[in-house]
């Protein structure tokens, strides 16, 4: 009898505790985060895969890690980018593959800043950084819109790019709201 009254009592403060939002719903709140970020990105389902591999809800948590996967996915595809333009025989391929090994060198180093400005917890130029990366990505894939097409998978990379630096602009301006 007194353990049934004990866990009335208990159900009944922590009900009164949820809803006056003392204790915290872990997971409705992660995905409220993710959802609220993925919602306004240009490929919300791309985004969703992302953060859901993510590891945290953290906002910088979140930024760190999307930085990194940015940067890991632009370094790729500069690397990408140089053997196909060393391999190309059309002309006019090698020089768009040259080129956009410049592109994505130009990426790799705007969001190894974008590392540091979230470092220093400047989130105006994480946000500059990334779209300058995004920028960068854009040019390498608007110069595959005339033929000769792009056969490889750097035009899949340079997208990738371009979703991940619209997550980490996402992010970036809600860390600038709570600022």
């Amino acid at each position: 009898m007194a353990s049934s009254s004990f866990l009335a009592v208990s159900s009944i403060v922590l009900s009164v505790m949820f809803f006056n939002g003392m204790v915290p719903m872990h997971a409705a709140s992660e995905n409220d985060i993710v959802s609220t970020i993925c919602k306004k990105t240009r490929n919300p389902s791309f985004c969703f895969n992302v953060l859901n591999s993510a590891g945290t809800t953290d906002l910088k948590g979140l930024a760190t890690f999307t930085l990194n996967l940015a940067h890991d996915k632009a370094a790729q595809s500069r690397v990408l980018a140089q053997s196909l333009a060393s391999k190309a025989t059309d002309p006019k391929l090698k020089e768009r593959y040259a080129t956009c090994a410049e592109h994505y060198d130009d990426a790799v180093d705007d969001i190894e800043d974008g590392k540091n400005y979230l470092g220093k917890g400047d989130y105006n130029s994480v946000n500059t950084m990334a779209s300058a990366a995004m920028t960068e990505a854009g040019d390498c894939l608007d110069s595959f819109m005339q033929p000769p097409k792009d056969p490889s998978t750097l035009f899949d990379n340079g997208k990738a790019v371009e979703d991940i630096c619209s997550i980490i602009l996402v992010i970036g301006n809600l860390l600038l709201g709570r600022a």
